[in-house]
């Protein structure tokens, strides 16, 4: 099965300290683009979210949010003092290579990460419970895009069934476009009562024949569309290979364009490029 790309996920879990809620937004887009917003107290979950919406997902804009709603509960703030030490240290290192460095303020250190916490926080279970809704999260994203990818390959099989009832008439219709071409060039020539040269007529109506021969473009219509059903029903990240085949097909219409010579075959041409416009513009957001 295919997959779109065009989902949003959202998961929540409220915990003893506050409320965590991750939102996913996913968008086409030509490769894997992640753009997470995390609050600074999470910044350590950056490698391990990255690392999973590569494993998950190939393709598209996902945006990532991250919200904390720390409950208000008024306990008191403490000082990890041996992460302050080590902040400072560090501090006092790189200062000791400029001359004349500024001072050190202490309401600064405070505002450093990992400085000032909570008296019951523990950072670490936050992080894993935070990767663990995301985790959450996005299997719904996936699902959701599992979900409407289903719903597209069925407007892409619709779309597939008109092309073929569409190649299926002007083959059937060829025949009878080149017999009513030909009685039109034999009653032009009655109303101009001119001899007519049955050698040449027939020579003329073999190069119309061999001008408006589209059985190739027929067939090779009929060979993508069983490709691009081949596709679907295997699935994967297919938005690509199904891109490509939209190329392909328009192509061929444009061919069938190109060659009509009766008012059916032109409309049948034109028909099947909005069939394929429309197939198109579905294919750009699978995965």
């Amino acid at each position: 099965m295919v997959h779109s790309m065009t989902a949003f996920a959202r998961s929540e879990q409220a915990g003893t300290h506050g409320t965590l809620s991750w939102e996913i937004r996913s968008v086409n887009h030509r490769y894997l683009e992640p753009h997470l917003r995390l609050p600074d107290a999470f910044r350590d979950l950056e490698g391990a979210v990255r690392d999973a919406l590569r494993k998950g997902i190939s393709r598209g804009k996902v945006e990532c949010t991250l919200r904390f709603a720390e409950e208000n509960n008024r306990t008191a703030l403490q000082v990890d003092r041996e992460r302050a030490s080590q902040l400072i240290a560090a501090a006092e290192s790189v200062a000791a290579l400029i001359s004349q460095p500024a001072p050190i303020d202490p309401l600064q250190v405070l505002g450093w990460p990992g400085v000032l916490v909570g008296d019951a926080v523990d950072p670490q279970a936050l992080n894993q419970s935070a990767l663990q809704l995301f985790h959450s999260a996005l299997e719904q994203l996936k699902e959701g895009r599992r979900r409407e990818g289903d719903e597209l390959a069925k407007l892409l099989n619709e779309r597939l069934d008109s092309i073929l009832e569409e190649v299926a008439t002007l083959r059937e219709q060829v025949p009878q476009m080149l017999a009513a071409q030909r009685q039109k060039v034999l009653d032009r020539f009655s109303e101009m009562q001119a001899e007519l040269d049955p050698q040449r007529l027939e020579q003329e109506m073999v190069l119309l024949a061999q001008k408006s021969d589209v059985a190739e473009e027929l067939d090779r219509l009929n060979t993508h569309v069983t490709e691009v059903r081949r596709v679907l029903k295997t699935g994967g990240a297919a938005g690509r290979r199904l891109d490509f085949l939209m190329q392909e097909l328009n192509r061929e219409a444009n061919t069938l364009g190109s060659k009509a010579f009766d008012p059916r075959s032109t409309q049948a041409a034109v028909n099947l490029k909005v069939l394929i416009e429309q197939m198109r513009e579905q294919v750009q957001n699978l995965e």
